[in-house]
């Protein structure tokens, strides 16, 4: 019986799915997929047609539906349990045709050929174990995707209130006259006020990202670090921290969206003065000699240095890289993400015991001679 052989040759089977998972190159393979997720589809397999082929003329009847509603279960965990583990919608469906075609080469080879019954029968089992664990796997991630919403609206909700109640606790001791606009008081709503522009700053970024929506537009490069430098000085005086600027040396021009880009700088900007110490300094450096098609803008600061797990992955969602907690943890990650849509790459540089440097990558502008005329 089939079930029988799928027993005998369980190392082989797996070995061989496990070679045409390896082979292929879309959708990418994890080391679980391979390590465990194989023997697990297999063993899925082999106790499904164990239980069809041991009893093939059982009735349709209570025992019957009981059976098959049994594997539903067993299928729908699986699918449950590979989301969990990182698994994708096309991981689990390749995972079972690769057993697939693994049963049938290797029967092919052994000359123990699969009867139509029994390959009807495995085909059968597959589907149903295919869709019924895809069907539990995108339950599960309907329901992350919707936690992970619930819980990014819940921060930013939060957030919003602090710096509006901060904003108005301050305004209320201003309107007294007992304090003056340069006060520490003036200095709290002024921090509140830049805070909330970072905030909504942020959330439209992220908007025009899942929409899609860009507009590029030739720019000045010069012109646009001007525009970059005059928020970062309020928001350093702002903090008591330093800045440095270096001009741009020589005139260029960026094809960018404006509006995604300076939101990428500013939120890099926005965590390296929320991470340097007290009066510690940020610079912001441009370099368009090392490359003449391309510029780097670096951003310097002085956080004393990133933790192992952010130099791993410093642009995962909700990772934050000192115990301030203030903020969506998604700064980062949009900052990326900005500066991918305008066709450039951001890198991090640690600097053990002193800070970290970030450096966005961009292509300089090449305007044709009739699009500089006009």
């Amino acid at each position: 019986m089939l079930h029988e052989f799928l027993t005998a040759q369980h190392e082989a089977i797996v070995a061989g799915a496990r070679a045409r998972l390896l082979a292929r190159e879309v959708p990418s393979i994890t080391e679980a997929v391979v390590k465990d997720g194989v023997p697990l589809f297999l063993r899925q397999l082999e106790r499904i047609l164990r239980r069809e082929q041991t009893t093939p003329d059982r009735p349709v009847g209570p025992a019957r539906i009981g059976a098959a509603s049994e594997m539903s279960a067993h299928a729908s965990r699986q699918g449950s349990e590979l989301g969990q583990a990182g698994f994708t919608i096309g991981q689990v469906v390749q995972g079972y045709g690769d057993i697939c075609q693994s049963i049938t080469a290797l029967a092919t080879e052994l000359d123990a050929p699969i009867t139509p019954d029994e390959f009807r029968t495995l085909n059968r089992c597959l589907d149903e174990v295919i869709a019924e664990a895809v069907t539990e796997f995108s339950r599960q991630r309907d329901r992350s995707v919707a936690r992970e919403n619930t819980e990014r609206l819940g921060i930013f909700a939060h957030e919003l209130r602090n710096l509006l109640n901060n904003a108005q606790l301050g305004y209320e001791a201003l309107k007294t006259g007992t304090v003056g606009i340069a006060s520490h008081t003036g200095l709290m709503l002024g921090r509140s006020l830049l805070g909330l522009r970072d905030l909504i700053d942020v959330s439209l970024a992220e908007v025009r990202l899942e929409a899609g929506t860009s507009t590029r537009d030739f720019v000045d490069l010069a012109e646009f670090m001007e525009e970059i430098e005059l928020v970062a000085s309020i928001q350093a005086r702002a903090l008591h921290r330093k800045l440095s600027l270096q001009p741009v040396a020589q005139k260029s021009s960026l094809h960018i969206d404006r509006q995604l880009l300076a939101a990428a700088v500013g939120n890099l900007l926005q965590n390296a003065f929320k991470f340097s110490r007290t009066h510690g300094r940020v610079a912001i450096r441009t370099d368009t000699q090392s490359d003449p098609a391309r510029v780097r803008i670096e951003i310097e600061d002085e956080c004393g240095g990133l933790p192992p797990a952010f130099v791993d992955a410093p642009f995962k969602p909700y990772l934050q890289r000192a115990a301030d907690r203030s903020g969506l943890g998604l700064g980062l990650l949009i900052a990326r993400q900005g500066v991918e849509a305008n066709g450039g790459t951001l890198s991090v540089r640690d600097l053990p015991g002193v800070g970290c440097v970030f450096t966005i990558d961009l292509p300089l502008a090449v305007r044709s001679a009739a699009g500089a005329r006009g």
